[in-house]
C-alpha cells in the first residue's frame, strides 16, 4: 500500500527563492526514483518561506532508500543550509472511511 509523505519546509528569508529553484532543479529527479508515485510542492499563501512537499511513494521503504540516496549526494545537506528549522516529516497511510 502507498504511504503518503506531508515534508514542511521553512526556509530563511533571505533563502526561500533559492529553496524553491533547488526544489525545481532537483524534483525531476525524484519524480523517476524508484517508488515514486507522485509529489507535489505548495506554498503557504500567509508565509512565502514556508513550503509543504506532498509525496506519494509506494512503501516507506522505497522513501527511506530515496532520502539516503539524496543525503549521500549531498542534497539533503545542501537544503539544510537554506532553512530557518530543521524539516518536519510525517508519513501517513489511506484509511477506509
Amino acid at each position: 500500500m502507498s504511504v503518503t509523505v506531508v515534508l514542511e519546509l521553512q526556509a530563511k528569508p533571505e533563502s526561500s527563492d533559492e529553496l524553491r529553484a533547488t526544489l525545481k532543479a532537483i524534483l525531476p529527479d525524484t519524480r523517476a526514483f524508484e517508488g515514486c508515485e507522485s509529489i507535489e510542492v505548495v506554498g503557504n499563501q500567509e508565509d512565502a518561506c514556508n513550503l509543504i512537499i506532498y509525496e506519494k511513494w509506494t512503501s516507506r521503504a522505497q522513501n527511506e532508500k530515496y532520502m539516503q540516496w539524496r543525503t549521500e549526494t549531498g542534497a539533503l545537506e545542501k537544503l539544510g543550509a537554506m532553512l530557518a528549522q530543521a524539516p518536519s516529516f510525517r508519513f501517513y497511510d489511506l484509511v477506509d472511511a
